[in-house]
């Protein structure tokens, strides 16, 4: 399915060929994973209308967005602004990122912390693991079928959980069929990388009763974030529009107070 990344084609030949430097670690890596400290639950934490607030220094479509990034402070400006977990871009290329800012952000407060990459092979989340993510990302458009439930089938080996990434209905089917506890639906075209906040609504009825639903891309306000909850989101996925402004915490405060005003009006339905 890598055919039909388009803009994002470079980036996964990339993730290929850094997987390959990996493969003499491999024992270690799996060592190291299989031996870290427990994971801090992800899929109760985001139930409820709430917010996963994410840390990057540049994106491709975003271009430079913060490259003064600490990425401590920053988890714990997220913390108390009541996010319910962090996501940490960590790759370097294209984002600015490494394992050592999911380090920092983990060790600053006590959240649960995702990486989020573009893992092509179930050694990156053992490498995951090593590092100390609660979670990793896994993107169906990358993965297809087989990888998705090769990268699980790693998950559950080393007690990871795994956010189940789709952007159009064809994957929703592959992330559902795959058993998927988190289902992300991302309003990112990864062809073209353009955004449109109505793709959560088409494909959220795709999602059936049980997986915990995570709205990704595209969520440049605080009435964005409230949309998404109120068209089903379990969570929502908050990053440019936070890395952009001059204070981090207080927007990603803005966002969770709409939220969850959104999740209680939501419930009274």
């Amino acid at each position: 399915m890598t055919g039909r990344l388009g803009a994002l084609e470079p980036i996964v030949a990339r993730k290929h060929a850094e997987v390959e430097a990996l493969r003499g670690r491999a024992a270690d890596l799996w060592a190291r994973a299989l031996a870290a400290p427990p994971v801090r639950p992800l899929e109760p934490a985001l139930l409820g209308g709430r917010i996963v607030a994410e840390m990057k220094r540049r994106s491709p479509s975003g271009g430079a967005l913060r490259a003064e990034l600490d990425c401590a402070a920053t988890a714990r400006a997220y913390a108390d602004a009541g996010a319910a977990a962090l996501s940490v871009l960590t790759d370097g290329p294209s984002f600015g990122g490494s394992l050592d800012d999911l380090v920092a952000a983990r060790e600053a407060v006590a959240l649960p912390v995702l990486r989020k990459d573009f893992v092509v092979d179930p050694l990156q989340v053992a490498e995951a693991r090593a590092a100390g993510a609660d979670a990793v990302l896994l993107i169906v458009a990358v993965l297809g079928p087989a990888g998705v439930e090769e990268c699980l089938e790693a998950a559950a080996r080393c007690g990871i959980a795994a956010l189940v990434e789709a952007h159009e209905a064809e994957e929703v089917a592959i992330a559902v069929a795959a058993d998927a506890r988190l289902v992300g639906i991302n309003n990112r075209d990864l062809r073209t990388l353009a955004t449109d906040l109505g793709t959560f609504a088409r494909l959220r009825s795709l999602v059936p009763p049980g997986p915990v639903c995570i709205a990704e891309s595209g969520v440049a306000t605080a009435a964005d974030a409230a949309r998404l909850v109120a068209e089903g989101a379990d969570a929502v996925l908050c990053g440019e529009a936070l890395m952009r402004a001059g204070e981090p915490g207080s927007r990603c405060a803005e966002f969770v107070d709409a939220a969850r005003t959104a999740a209680s009006e939501r419930a009274w339905r």
